[in-house]
């Protein structure tokens, strides 16, 4: 588990021994006699940017084999980099950069010289006020609908550059480490053991010994996901002990149903579902740094109030369509999740098939609204169909009746405008769907922050009183979660009128009190009484404390677990069934396996005890696979589909030390040096005349006759 960086205290420093290598030690932080815990200061609470690749080229950042090490410097403001890049005396310098810093023209110049071995980032208190983004300013381009075949006017974001303030950073490869140090007080020991040892004195260069870190994030994979590939399918097929050495990021879907079906059959042809979605992961420029509360947490939590509120309607069985809730995995890397879902379909390997499609609502970044505007983005080209129009007008009409007497006012966001990047799009690529894509912004993004450390809670405006416990603050009600409830209501009314519900809908109410208690698990705190008790107690060991909601490689996520068991909490029923009836439903007749999954969860805490009371939840909530279609076909060059792999590593670490002069190493190694010729040389000596030095002296009192 992540810790947020909080308030940190200078430490008392503490001199190294003279005439060698030391370290400046914060209290307490040296027990026992290691030689190299008196020689390093390990840095725990760190996150490394790693290596990740695609068809064509590789992202990120590596170390050399046995990692880089440097002299370090801290860079508060631009002219500070005159030292590294130009004017100090002992290159290669480690850099500990201000968050602020922490840009395309800074990374740059860092990148084009050879006096740089390697990167630990401040992060920025309060948060960069003109925005950061290492995205791209056109997330996901080429992987959407629009191309030179369809669209072309919209393909490459020529209309609309939906994120201005992206730079692009995390798509830059770096041949040097950079670290994030998410904890304060490490910084300080950092900048500290600087000011001891590092500082310029009287405009000439500091003495020895000086204060050098050391990164470790040396990346096996190279070139690019075909090379990556290809070389660990080779390792698999030839050797006994196979190396791989990348791997394909994946997950899993979570989606339900409004009615039960099936899941191993198939919905009949006639049958019309309407399907609303969201996306569930996020990305930074730092390894499982992903907060996501503006680009994921907003959407998806108000997915789930909009879930939970259509369930509690009295007359959902009779509903004309089913409703289909989906939450994406993976979408942040082309679309991985519901690029998988489109190809199972197609093929015949999903419950459903594109053409039981009815229509599709798609919930994206939602809570930084203006006024209370939402925008209702749709696809242009497909609305010149004259029934896509048709049916798309409709759509449009039910979601705006659905705000009346709500704080929600919802607009179009054009004819002329394309469609933002969204999960919609997969499903154009295949099939003209009439959809729409709610959000906040009608053009560029609201969010300052997108796919980046700074996407926060304090992004979309969380604010909680001071000294309220854990308890109190998973309970309280905010603003944010007031505006979201608002949207989810919205929402679930517009389903309940597409999925040909007739009765009124004013009844149909998101509540802020669920809201609130998502948006505290899935932003502050997951490790809460809440989510303690409603997932199962063998995975009870996924609640870390921060939350982040990266993708990766090892699947389920936290993130994908917790979304589950959350849907199944709102949407499901509490069943009287054993434990044994609950974990084994086959055994139980009327369980109707097929239609439903069982899950035995953890429950609540008996009040004054520490004991739990179980109970069985059944529920529509399944996952599907999140693994781009590339992967199923080996076609790691694919243009279609998203192609992204992620590096093995063997080790990931960080420490800082002080470093000796080169020439009182040199002596060091000679005097050693003689020292061992000196001994191997003495030791020859004696072993030769073992017979005269070490002879048994005869007994003077012995007579020979």
């Amino acid at each position: 588990a992540r810790s947020s960086p909080g308030g940190a205290a200078r430490p008392p420093p503490v001199r190294a021994p003279r005439g060698g290598r030391g370290c400046v030690f914060p209290p307490g932080s040296c027990q026992g006699n290691s030689v190299e815990r008196k020689i390093y200061i390990p840095l725990n609470k760190t996150a490394p940017c790693v290596r990740l690749l695609n068809a064509t080229h590789q992202i990120g950042c590596q170390s050399s084999i046995s990692g880089d090490t440097g002299v370090i410097h801290v860079v508060e403001k631009e002219e500070d980099l005159n030292w590294v890049l130009a004017d100090g005396p002992h290159p290669p310098y480690m850099i500990l950069l201000d968050g602020n810093l922490f840009n395309r023209r800074v990374m740059l110049q860092l990148k084009g010289t050879s006096r740089v071995s390697g990167l630990a980032v401040a992060i920025a208190k309060p948060s960069p006020p003109q925005g950061f983004s290492p995205g791209l300013k056109c997330p996901n381009d080429g992987f959407g609908v629009y191309s030179k075949d369809y669209g072309p006017q919209f393909a490459h974001c020529n209309k609309t550059v939906w994120n201005p303030v992206g730079s692009g950073l995390s798509y830059e490869d770096f041949d040097f480490p950079i670290f994030l140090l998410e904890d304060a007080n490490e910084t300080q020991v950092i900048k500290q053991c600087y000011q001891d040892h590092n500082i310029p004195r009287d405009g000439s260069g500091p003495e020895y010994p000086l204060c050098a870190m050391q990164l470790f994030s040396h990346m096996h994979a190279v070139t690019s996901t075909v090379t990556c590939m290809r070389r660990s399918s080779l390792q698999s097929t030839f050797s006994i002990n196979p190396e791989v050495v990348c791997d394909p990021l994946l997950d899993y879907n979570v989606w339900s149903t409004l009615q039960p079906i099936n899941s191993s059959g198939k919905v009949d042809a006639e049958k019309e579902v309407v399907i609303v979605a969201t996306r569930i992961d996020s990305h930074s420029f730092f390894w499982n740094i992903a907060p996501g509360a503006e680009s994921a947490v907003s959407s998806f939590v108000t997915h789930l109030a909009a879930a939970e509120a259509l369930h509690k309607a009295s007359d959902v069985h009779l509903l004309q369509r089913n409703i289909m809730f989906t939450f994406f995995q993976g979408e942040t890397f082309d679309y991985i999740g519901s690029s998988r879902m489109v190809y199972d379909m197609e093929k015949d390997k999903f419950p459903l098939r594109l053409d039981n499609i009815h229509s599709f609502v798609e919930l994206n970044q939602v809570a930084l609204r203006n006024d209370s505007i939402l925008w209702m983005h749709t696809d242009p080209v497909s609305r010149m169909n004259e029934s896509v129009e048709v049916q798309v007008r409709k759509l449009l009409d039910i979601l705006s009746n659905s705000s009346v007497g709500a704080n929600v006012t919802l607009q179009e966001a054009g004819y002329s405008q394309p469609l933002p990047p969204s999960s919609f799009q997969r499903f154009l690529r295949a099939r003209h769907i009439p959809g729409v894509v709610l959000t906040d912004h009608r053009t560029a993004f609201q969010n300052r922050y997108y796919q980046s450390m700074y996407d926060t809670p304090e992004n979309i405006r969380m604010q909680y009183p001071e000294g309220l416990s854990p308890e109190e603050t998973l309970e309280y009600v905010t603003d944010t979660a007031k505006s979201l409830a608002e949207v989810a209501t919205v929402v679930a009314r517009a389903l309940y009128r597409l999925a040909g519900g007739a009765n009124n809908t004013s009844a149909i109410q998101a509540d802020p009190k669920t809201v609130s208690r998502m948006l505290y698990g899935f932003l502050i705190k997951m490790n809460n009484s809440w989510f303690q008790s409603i997932i199962k107690p063998d995975i009870k060991g996924i609640l870390g404390d921060v939350p982040q909601h990266y993708v990766a490689v090892s699947s389920p996520v936290n993130t994908t677990y917790l979304v589950q068991y959350v849907l199944a909490n709102l949407t499901g029923m509490v069943v009287n069934l054993t434990k044994e009836e609950c974990l084994n439903p086959e055994k139980t007749p009327s369980s109707e396996k097929e239609l439903y999954e069982y899950a035995w969860v953890q429950g609540s805490l008996e009040p004054n005890s520490t004991a739990r009371v179980p109970y069985c939840v059944r529920s529509t909530v399944r996952l599907s696979k999140a693994l781009s279609p590339a992967f199923e076909l080996r076609q790691w060059g694919s243009t279609e589909y998203s192609t992204w792999t992620e590096s093995r590593w063997k080790e990931i670490r960080a420490r800082i030390f002080l470093v000796a002069s080169k020439e009182l190493e040199i002596i060091t190694l000679v005097v050693g040096i003689a020292i061992l010729i000196f001994s191997l040389l003495t030791t020859y000596f004696i072993n030769a005349k073992a017979d005269v030095l070490f002879s048994i002296p005869r007994d003077p009192g012995a007579v020979a006759y």
